[in-house]
């Protein structure tokens, strides 16, 4: 063997054995670049993986075989509540109902009566349903009587620590509620109270509340049912986005083609949870923002979180964003405010006091309505007449011949909401006239027109009399007293004065909460005050006025009443056990406007009505009317009782001038007519 070569294995050994750490550092790293190769290698075949395969039917191999991954339900339905007292929100939960079935999607329309907030409304923070509330304010901002119980305990819940700012997260829900701006003080209240209370349960707001508005003048759409419509129509592609997993909806700020209100809401990762959130902003915030829905909230939070520490360098790029935001914003705006403008000046600035809904429902109770603010009904006593049955009171004291009689009103609006309304509260409200306006020539050319082609249909009925046909086709005597406010109408002393050149003599009635329009009113053939109440208290019980000063406004008008040179009545309706026991100061009042005549008369029932909760049990006797007139009487030494009409429950007190100036003695229990207008009737054709 060559020795030199054993020398060299020998050297070559220890040279290894000195470099051995470069060695080791060698196959280290050759050992990580191959660990390295093969995640890449197996990322890349799961990304290839996802991309071929859809998330929702991806395949997941189990012992050999294969098993579908079950679609993930974002919504998994929706539960319509409604708290009604008229029946509006009741209808338009149902019509919600059909929109959110043709979504496939389930559906329960709950009355608030019914349900149990206590044991049941927990059950939503799991159940991955949508909620929708209808609810309506009903007297004094007050909920309905079927919500009363659902709002104070929700109210109760929502300011008790022990309930907690989280109680009901997880709840998604929208409100809308049905209200009237005419009540300015509380307008939508309950809406808004129930829209308040969930969020400060927790629960998340996927849209903005919903505001529907009887008033037609400041309704947003024209009318309350034009106002669900939208609000209908916004909810229901809402729940569309909800159903696909939509967070909210794209603001059109998305970054690098990836939009966020794709990301799933059981995916999407925030940086923060919504209850931090929502503990942040409700300590921040003594009130909630209304307008915006939750998810937006806390949406724009998140995209702030996210870049909570911003580099000097992208200050410039920030602030260039955000003047671009401000005037696309601005534009915006204008536009918006172009379009509402087009509209209004479209409209004519005044909307038509007659909606669509309101014409059906008027025409359905037998009106003929004039223009867009009018209308005349037969009145039942004109068909007695005519058929030789006997006519109304007014006949009776006044000498009125009632099948020539025209009820009619230039205006359906009104400034109460009285729990005896004949026309359980179809006719609008309101505190002064924004509407459209007909003229005064229109209404009564048409309103006579309406009466006669209504009379037409009774020649030839048994039991009418030809000459009283005829003599009822002309028209002697017009009672504005058929619904709403006559004297709301701008042009009503022009309409009186088209009256009395027809030599038609004229009773206008008006609910006392409109003093000057007394003071500026021509003399009328007869005006009435209706004086439901004598105190404060039992006034607004009964006639729910809109007006905050109905007090004065109502005193003001006996007073401007007892300064008007012409014939002056006051109207009392009796509503057993709540105004029949205030004599002395139904006495007071009388002192306070003087009238020429004082008409008492039981209230007349006109069936059950959800809005109002009079009953038969509140319509006095004949017997107790008569008892209540003789004491009033006792307390009045300078009235006397002159006729009384018991088919009417009525009975007439008079001052004591006007049978001496007539020549009348006390008349009780008259069955023959007392024609005290008939001077005044003279003095009207002179």
């Amino acid at each position: 063997m060559d020795p030199s070569l054993d020398m060299w294995d020998f050297s070559s050994l220890i040279s290894l054995w000195i470099n051995r750490f470069y060695i080791y550092l060698g196959f280290a790293f050759g050992f990580s670049l191959w660990i390295c190769f093969q995640i890449v290698i197996r990322k890349q075949n799961k990304n290839s993986q996802e991309k071929t395969v859809p998330k929702a039917s991806r395949d997941l191999m189990t012992n050999g075989y294969i098993s579908l991954q079950k679609k993930e339900v974002f919504v998994s339905g929706v539960k319509i509540f409604y708290g009604s007292q008229t029946g509006k929100a009741k209808g338009f939960a149902t019509v919600l109902a059909e929109a959110v079935s043709s979504l496939d999607l389930p559906v329960a329309v709950i009355n608030l009566k019914e349900y149990d907030p206590d044991d049941h409304l927990v059950e939503e923070v799991t159940s991955k349903n949508v909620s929708a509330f209808l609810v309506a304010t009903y007297t004094d901002g007050r909920p309905t009587e079927s919500a009363e119980w659902f709002c104070r305990w929700l109210e109760e819940a929502a300011n008790d620590f022990r309930f907690g700012k989280t109680y009901l997260k997880g709840v998604r829900y929208a409100v809308f509620g049905l209200g009237n701006s005419a009540y300015v003080s509380h307008f939508n209240k309950v809406g808004k109270n129930v829209d308040k209370w969930l969020w400060m349960l927790g629960a998340h707001r996927v849209m903005s509340r919903g505001e529907g508005d009887c008033n037609v003048v400041k309704s947003k759409h024209g009318s309350i049912e034009a106002d669900f419509t939208a609000w209908k129509a916004r909810f229901i592609s809402r729940l569309q986005a909800l159903c696909k997993g939509e967070r909210k909806p794209c603001g059109g700020n998305c970054k690098k083609g990836k939009c966020e209100s794709n990301q799933h809401g059981s995916e999407a990762m925030e940086p923060r949870s919504h209850a931090q959130e929502g503990f942040h902003q409700r300590d921040a915030e003594q009130e909630e923002p209304f307008g915006s829905t939750s998810e937006e909230e806390s949406g724009t939070e998140d995209h702030q979180s996210l870049k909570s520490v911003i580099d000097v360098e992208d200050l410039g790029k920030i602030m260039d964003r955000m003047k671009k935001e401000k005037r696309e914003k601005e534009q915006q705006e204008g536009e918006t405010s172009l379009i509402r403008s087009t509209v209004k000046n479209e409209a004519g600035e005044r909307r038509a006091m007659i909606t669509p809904a309101l014409r059906e429902a008027l025409t359905k109770q037998g009106y003929q309505l004039i223009g867009s603010h009018s209308g005349v009904k037969l009145c039942r006593w004109t068909k007695s007449m005519l058929r030789g049955r006997g006519g109304c009171y007014k006949h009776t004291f006044y000498g009125i011949e009632s099948h020539r009689c025209m009820e009619t009103t230039p205006s359906l609006a009104c400034a109460n909401k009285c729990v005896f309304c004949w026309r359980h509260h179809t006719n609008p409200v309101g505190t002064e006239w924004r509407w459209k306006m007909d003229q005064a020539e229109m209404i009564l050319k048409e309103a006579i027109e309406n009466h006669q082609n209504v009379m037409k249909q009774f020649r030839g009925v048994p039991g009418v009399r030809e000459e009283r046909f005829e003599e009822g086709m002309t028209v002697k005597h017009c009672a504005l007293s058929l619904v709403g406010e006559p004297i709301m109408y701008p042009e009503i002393n022009r309409f009186l004065k088209l009256l009395h050149e027809r030599k038609i003599s004229s009773f206008l009635v008006t609910n006392a909460q409109f003093p000057a329009e007394i003071r500026n009113l021509k003399p009328v053939t007869q005006l009435y005050v209706s004086v439901d109440a004598s105190t404060k208290e039992s006034l607004k019980k009964i006639d729910r006025p809109l007006f905050k000063d109905f007090w004065q406004r109502f005193l003001d008008s006996l007073k401007a009443l007892a300064a008007k040179q012409q014939r002056t009545v006051y109207r009392l309706t009796l509503v057993k056990a709540w105004n029949v026991d205030e004599l002395q100061a139904y006495a007071k009042l009388v002192s306070l406007g003087n009238p020429d005549f004082i008409e008492v008369k039981g209230v007349t029932y006109c069936g059950e009505s959800s809005a109002s909760s009079l009953t038969m049990a509140n319509v006095p006797w004949h017997e107790e009317v008569v008892r209540f007139v003789c004491e009033l009487v006792d307390l009045i030494p300078d009235y006397e009782i002159a006729c009384e009409h018991e088919h009417s429950n009525c009975l007439l007190i008079a001052h004591k001038k006007i049978m001496t100036r007539l020549g009348k003695k006390s008349v009780f229990s008259s069955s023959s007519p007392a024609p005290l207008l008939e001077p005044w009737r003279q003095q009207l054709e002179r």
